[in-house]
C-alpha cells in the first residue's frame, strides 16, 4: 500500500498544488504518493500562472496539471491531509469524520513536526510513522494563536506575493521531510 499526502486549498489553484510541487522535490525518494484538491474547486482548470511558474522552479511539470474537488474518497485513502487554512481542515473532517488524526494545516503541521520525537520503529512506513510522531506532539504543545495556523491565498496578489507563499510551504514542509528521513 502507497502512503498518500494530500494537499487541500480552496480551489486547487495555488497553495495546494503549490504544495504538491514542493512536496515532491522535498520528498523524492521517499515511497509517498502526493495529490491535491480545493474545497470549492472546479474541475479541471491549470493552475494560476504563477504558482505555475514556481511549481516548474522544483523541477515539475506544471502545464499537465489541472485541479479537482475534494473528494470523500480522496480524505478516506491519505495517509495525511494537510489543508491551507482551519476553515479548509474542517471542511475535510466534516467529510470523512475518520480522517481527523491525520489531517492539520500545512503550518501546523510543520510546527507539530519540527516539535516531534522521530520514532525508530516505522513498521507501518515512514509517512504513517511521521504523522503519528507529529499527532503526538500535538497533545504537548499549546495550539497557536488566531491565524496563525493558516496560510494566506496569494490570490490577486502579486508574484512576489506567490512567492512568499511557496517559502512559507517550504519551511513548513522541511520539518516533515526531516522527519521522514529519520523513521525511514
Amino acid at each position: 500500500m502507497v502512503d498518500r499526502v494530500l494537499f487541500v486549498c480552496h480551489a486547487n489553484l495555488c497553495r495546494s498544488p503549490m504544495a504538491e510541487y514542493i512536496a515532491r522535490r522535498l520528498l523524492a525518494g521517499q515511497p509517498v504518493s502526493l495529490g491535491s484538491a480545493g474545497t470549492d474547486a472546479v474541475e479541471g482548470l491549470p493552475m494560476h500562472p504563477y504558482a505555475a511558474e514556481l511549481a516548474a522552479e522544483t523541477g515539475g511539470v506544471p502545464a499537465g496539471f489541472r485541479s479537482r474537488a475534494l473528494r470523500p474518497e480522496y480524505l478516506v485513502g491519505a495517509t495525511l491531509v494537510l489543508a491551507a487554512t482551519r476553515r479548509q481542515r474542517s471542511v475535510c473532517t466534516a467529510l470523512a469524520p475518520a480522517a481527523l488524526h491525520r489531517t492539520f494545516t500545512i503550518r501546523q503541521f510543520g510546527r507539530l513536526a519540527a516539535a516531534a520525537d522521530p520514532t525508530t520503529d516505522p513498521a507501518d512506513g515512514p509517512l504513517r510513522a511521521a504523522v503519528e510522531a507529529a499527532a503526538r506532539a500535538r497533545g504537548r504543545l499549546q495550539p497557536a494563536a488566531g491565524d496563525a495556523d493558516d496560510l494566506r491565498d496569494p490570490i490577486g496578489g502579486t508574484a512576489a506575493d506567490f512567492r512568499r507563499c511557496a517559502e512559507e510551504i517550504e519551511r513548513s514542509m522541511r520539518p516533515l521531510a526531516a522527519l521522514i528521513g529519520t523513521a525511514g
